[in-house]
């Protein structure tokens, strides 16, 4: 397993404004697939990716990230890890401003003092549709421009494991099918592991596997579905109740 989490709980404050936002959560993400996590607002989706991507610390239970345990890490070897063996793409883009474009994509690969692969980082950006604009700093990008930036930042590096918070979610309908397709694809002829956050139906249709949470657990999980499956299973939780059967095998295919 590339991520594995045992009886993990996460609570923000105390007292009358203690929020249990993870509760006793198991799960493992498998190497080598797309994993999504789907559920309404203040589910604990978030949360979780937080806590698997070693970003926040949880209140209870364990985490591994491949064979470390993240509770046994000091600071320097999280920092290290999260450095060496994890992509990420934030919903917020974290562009550093003063860089170019260019400059803030193998920013990763700069800091551990490591060469990217000038083939795949030609692939990545032409994939990306920014070969023109990586002379241009953050200021100088659109809001969309600026999320491909991000994009490419944890794909250059090829991690371990790549945690997406929407990934698309600021992308136009082309541009976000490109990022997928690519994505898909660096999980089927790459062997990346990549974990998105997505509320899209459609990004979480290029997952092989799809957990569903709410109130701080998963309550649900559908294997290769398709978009219309997702929106089902979406609409049962919104209304308080689980996808009642499994769900169908995914019949559309993806570009790879």
């Amino acid at each position: 397993m590339a991520v594995s989490a045992r009886q993990v709980t996460k609570i923000y404050g105390k007292g009358n404004t203690r929020v249990k936002a993870l509760r006793s959560v198991d799960v493992d993400i498998q190497r080598g697939r797309l994993t999504a996590i789907m559920g309404p607002s203040g589910s604990g989706k978030s949360t979780l990716m937080h806590c698997l991507a070693a970003l926040e610390p949880v209140t209870s239970g364990h985490i591994w990230i491949g064979r470390s345990q993240l509770n046994r890490l000091n600071e320097r070897q999280l920092t290290r890890l999260r450095r060496d063996k994890i992509g990420f793409i934030f919903q917020a883009y974290n562009l550093i401003p003063t860089l170019t474009a260019a400059e803030n994509i193998t920013l990763p690969m700069d800091i551990a003092r490591r060469q990217s692969d000038p083939q795949w980082l030609k692939q990545v950006v032409e994939t990306i549709g920014l070969a023109d604009r990586l002379r241009h700093r953050p200021s100088q990008l659109s809001g969309g421009q600026q999320q491909r930036v991000a994009v490419a930042r944890a794909l250059t590096s090829r991690p371990d494991i790549i945690f997406g918070d929407e990934p698309t979610g600021n992308l136009d309908s082309n541009t976000g099918k490109r990022i997928l397709e690519f994505l898909r694809h660096s999980v089927d002829a790459l062997g990346q592991t990549i974990l998105l956050v997505t509320h899209d139906p459609l990004a979480a249709s290029y997952a092989d596997r799809v957990l569903f949470m709410a109130d701080g657990s998963i309550v649900d999980e559908a294997i290769y579905p398709t978009a219309d499956t997702i929106a089902q299973c979406m609409l049962h939780l919104s209304t308080g109740g689980h996808y009642p059967t499994a769900p169908p095998e995914r019949t559309t295919g993806w570009d790879s």
